[in-house]
């Protein structure tokens, strides 16, 4: 199989999933990698808690950023250059770590059609997540270990994986040791000549760009490690019981495929000393998964950097198949691995959460066009769960913007509640104490928020107008770290039942986002009120209604027990 059309077909498979792919899965696909950048680049923007704290790497960002710079010279730096780009560098690294896992399985078929229709990879493989440019590098460094024979240059980027998420060493820990055991070499001569020199280049190089961008000396794999693992920070986001990755985690990741590597794990384990490599594939993803369930914050892209080693062992395991299969069964098999991959990859990729993504492209137009009757910017409050979608990188406008912060006990506060705990627990309460409401022209000039907030704060909308009403989700959208954050609680505290789960879920996320528009000096305000309703429209949504209507067809403003006019 030529070489280079497979290339070609692994980078049109991965641009595609640049176009294809317009949904929001996780806040760190824009918080770690494209803001960061764009406060790099262009001075403004917003860096969380994370990055005060020093426990990220800025390689990533630094690369996205020398991106934006190029365009900012070039007069190009648009919200649709600036968002594109990365996603295509991403999806360029992401394409020939595809072509090096073919390359890796011995150039089998059915190594690159795995690797080419899995689900989760295509949904995730060109975003720009920390978790997806780990993935591509462990990818390419497995293709170089020395499976059979000699070398080294597995190394490099194996240690680039450490520094960017320092949970790369649970996998590379074993092959390490691997190595050592079946290289003819001294283990003296491969640790003191290559593993240690490798090692200090390359923490060398990045201690050196954190420090300088952290502004002072950083080892952030140590920093990432006392806050994750040491006091636990993350379990705040979170908690899931131990066998989670076992049960749930990895099965979904692999989707259908996990088919395959089921039936590979059975056969390695029955005949481990045919499959030499398979056995300790197996036993690393099994070492893994167990360290890794060890921490109570769990989430599916954690074990993304697993897929490679699942698949190899699954491409290996169908090939073994093929030679004795007809070729109904090959078709057959064949097909239903691509309709498994392609109905979640299809559904998660253009229609659950797009949202978060599309209401930003309306909100770049406010922010380019909008202003106040003082001549003023636009001035963006966000009434969402923390992070619910991107920020300056998507509007590049320096714009005034405010969303609900969720900072973690980083000081051991009794009864700490972050602040969009504290904003979704007494919504009108918070709004009157943190927003001016007089005079008007005080108020943020646009609000954003899911739809089902909107009755609980019509007080405050009142002098609003709805503009945009932008399509979320076909069923109800349930964010997983909203739910999995307030089921930990739930469970931590007793008190778990259905009820106030379902509460808890309804009163944050909708099927809807809606932007609102602060009224102008002498708009009337009849968008909020119900008085400008129709009657049509009352009198269906309350039908004892008329005994309110006075004689001259108006209902009067009194409250009654539908608190109508609240």
């Amino acid at each position: 199989m030529n070489l280079i059309l497979v290339f070609l077909f692994c980078l049109a498979v991965r641009t595609a999933s640049v176009f294809v792919v317009k949904t929001f899965y996780v806040p760190d696909e824009y918080w770690q990698s494209l803001e960061v950048a764009h406060k790099i680049t262009f001075g403004y923007g917003y860096l969380t808690w994370e990055w005060v704290e020093g426990i990220r790497s800025y390689i990533y960002p630094v690369i996205i950023a020398g991106i934006y710079k190029i365009l900012a010279l070039l007069s190009l730096d648009t919200v649709k250059w600036l968002i594109i780009l990365p996603r295509l560098l991403q999806a360029t690294l992401s394409a020939y770590s595809d072509y090096r896992f073919f390359i890796w399985t011995g150039k089998k078929k059915w190594g690159l059609f795995l690797m080419a229709v899995s689900w989760f990879w295509f949904y995730t493989g060109s975003r720009t997540l920390s978790n997806t440019l780990e993935t591509s590098l462990t990818t390419i460094a497995l293709s170089y270990f020395p499976w059979n024979g000699e070398g080294v240059a597995y190394l490099w980027p194996a240690a680039l994986c450490v520094f960017l998420r320092p949970t790369a060493m649970i996998i590379w820990l074993p092959l390490v040791f691997y190595h050592l055991h079946k290289s003819k070499l001294r283990w003296t001569e491969l640790v003191f000549k290559r593993f240690i020199v490798v090692g200090l280049l390359v923490a060398a190089i990045s201690v050196g760009i954190d420090s300088y961008m952290h502004g002072r000396f950083l080892i952030t794999p140590y920093e990432f490690l006392k806050y994750n693992v040491i006091q636990n920070i993350g379990s705040f986001y979170g908690s899931h019981p131990w066998y989670w990755y076992f049960t749930v985690g990895l099965p979904t990741v692999l989707g259908i495929n996990f088919l395959p590597f089921l039936f590979g794990t059975i056969e390695t384990i029955r005949h481990s000393r045919a499959y030499p490599t398979r056995k300790y594939l197996l036993l690393t993803v099994f070492l893994s998964l167990i360290i890794l369930s060890t921490v109570e914050h769990k989430e599916f892209r954690f074990v993304c950097v697993l897929l490679p080693l699942c698949l190899y062992i699954a491409s290996d395991t169908l090939t073994r198949w093929s030679y004795k299969a007809s070729r109904i069964s090959l078709w057959f098999v064949a097909i239903l691995i691509i309709v498994g991959n392609a109905i979640p990859a299809w559904y998660l990729s253009t229609i659950h959460q797009r949202g978060p993504i599309d209401v930003m492209t309306k909100l770049n137009h406010i922010a380019s066009e909008y202003k106040s009757e003082q001549n003023r910017p636009a001035n963006i409050l966000f009434l969402m769960p923390c992070h619910s979608t991107p920020y300056y990188s998507h509007i590049h406008q320096n714009v005034t913007m405010r969303f609900l912060t969720c900072e973690p006990n980083l000081k051991d506060t009794p009864n700490y509640k972050d602040e969009a705990e504290l904003f979704f627990e007494s919504p009108v309460h918070w709004l009157r104490s943190h927003i001016p409401s007089y005079p008007r022209s005080a108020k943020p000039s646009h609000v954003v928020l899911y739809e089902p907030l909107a009755d609980t704060i019509n007080e405050f909308l009142v002098d609003y107008k709805l503009l945009e009403k932008v399509a979320n989700a076909e069923v109800k959208n349930v964010d997983p770290q909203i739910l999995l954050k307030k089921w930990s609680v739930l469970v931590k505290e007793n008190q778990f039942n259905a009820d106030s789960l379902l509460q808890y879920i309804n009163s944050r996320t909708g099927r809807n986002i809606l932007i609102y528009q602060r009224l102008r000096d002498g708009e009337e305000n009849k968008f909020n009120r119900n008085e400008f309703r129709s009657e049509d429209e009352l009198v269906v949504k309350y039908p004892d209604l008329a005994e309110f209507k006075n004689i001259d067809g108006v209902y009067d403003e009194v409250e009654t027990e539908h608190n109508l006019f609240n």
